[in-house]
């Protein structure tokens, strides 16, 4: 059996907003219920958006919702 090699991840740049409410991404749909939370439909399925979450924009164009801790964890300004 041979070693495992190891990779790192190539860098990619996104873009992101952070959400607060209806209206801040045009990719973030109302999910009609009393509090400001909402939806956006990934290529994996749909994902709950709650106010602070980051919207992200991937490579191919599609859009997914990130919580504010996991996206300070992984991101930093490109700029």
């Amino acid at each position: 059996m041979s070693a495992m090699a190891r990779y790192v991840k190539k860098p990619v740049v996104i873009e992101a907003v952070q959400w607060f409410k209806p209206g801040d991404h045009p990719a973030v749909l109302a999910d009609g219920a009393a509090d400001a939370s909402g939806y956006i439909d990934t290529p994996e399925g749909r994902l709950k958006v709650t106010p602070g979450d980051w919207i992200i924009t991937g490579v191919a164009g599609e859009n997914y919702p990130c919580k504010p801790d996991i996206f300070e964890q992984l991101y930093m300004p490109a700029d």
